[in-house]
C-alpha cells in the first residue's frame, strides 16, 4: 500500500484530534511536542506537525497527501487548489466581529479593523458594500480597540470570555468555525484507494463522536 503523509495542525486542533486518529487506528509513534515528522502507529501513515496556517501549502504542493486545519485558514489561505471532503467537527469557534461595549462608528473616515485574517475580513466588509482600512496584527487583537488602533476587530471566538474581560462585545458573527480535512488533488488521484479509505474511515469516527456527544 501506498504511504500517506498528514499534515496536523499544532495547537487546539492537534490536541483534539488525537482522539479522533485514535478511532481511525493511528496514534503518534513518536515524540511530537519535539519531532516534527513523527512515525505512526500505521506503517503506512506518517505524521508531520505543522503551524495551523501552513497546512493548506503543506498539503497543496504534496509535501502532504492530507491534512487536518481550521476552516478559518482555509478561507484566509483560498483553498481552491485542494478538496475538502470532509468537516470533521473538532475545535469548533465563529469568525466574528467585535468592539468596544457601546462603540459608536466614526462618521469622517473608514473604519479601521485590526485583525490577524485580512482576505476574510476585507471579503466580509466588501459584501456589505464598505471601504474599510485593515490593520494586520499577529496576537492580542482586543488591545487593538482599547488603545485607538482600530474601531473593530474580526477574530475567532469560541467562548467570549476573552472579549468580556477586555470590555468588547461581539457586533456580529461571520460564521462558523470548524476543523476540515483536506487532501491534495494529485494524491487523490494517484493514491485514491488509501485516501478514500481514511476519508471513510474518519466519516466513521466523526459520526461516532456525534452520537457520543
Amino acid at each position: 500500500m501506498t504511504g500517506l503523509t498528514l499534515a496536523l495542525s499544532k495547537g487546539r486542533i492537534l490536541d483534539e484530534s488525537l482522539p479522533l486518529l485514535e478511532h481511525v487506528g493511528i496514534a503518534p509513534a513518536g515524540d511530537i511536542d519535539r519531532l516534527l515528522r513523527v512515525p505512526s502507529t500505521r506503517a503506512d501513515v506518517s505524521l508531520v506537525m505543522i503551524r495551523p496556517a501552513d497546512v493548506p501549502t503543506y498539503v497543496e504542493h504534496g509535501a502532504a497527501d492530507l491534512g487536518i486545519v481550521g476552516k478559518d485558514v482555509l478561507m484566509e489561505h483560498g483553498g481552491s487548489d485542494l478538496y475538502e471532503p470532509l468537516d470533521i467537527g473538532i475545535a469548533q469557534c465563529r469568525m466574528s466581529v467585535a468592539a468596544v461595549k457601546g462603540y459608536v462608528a466614526p462618521r469622517n473616515r473608514r473604519l479601521r479593523i485590526a485583525t490577524k485574517y485580512p482576505e476574510i475580513a476585507r471579503r466580509f466588509y466588501a459584501a456589505r458594500g464598505e471601504q474599510v482600512e485593515i490593520i494586520k496584527l499577529y496576537g492580542s487583537m482586543e488591545l487593538a480597540p482599547l488603545v485607538g488602533l482600530a474601531d473593530q476587530i474580526v477574530d475567532l471566538v469560541a467562548t467570549g470570555n476573552t472579549l468580556r474581560a477586555n470590555g468588547l462585545v461581539e457586533v456580529e458573527k461571520i460564521c462558523d468555525i470548524s476543523s476540515r480535512l483536506v487532501v491534495n488533488k494529485a494524491s487523490m488521484k494517484m493514491k485514491h484507494a488509501a485516501i478514500q479509505h481514511l476519508i471513510d474511515a474518519f466519516r466513521d469516527a466523526d459520526a461516532k463522536r456525534v452520537r457520543a456527544s
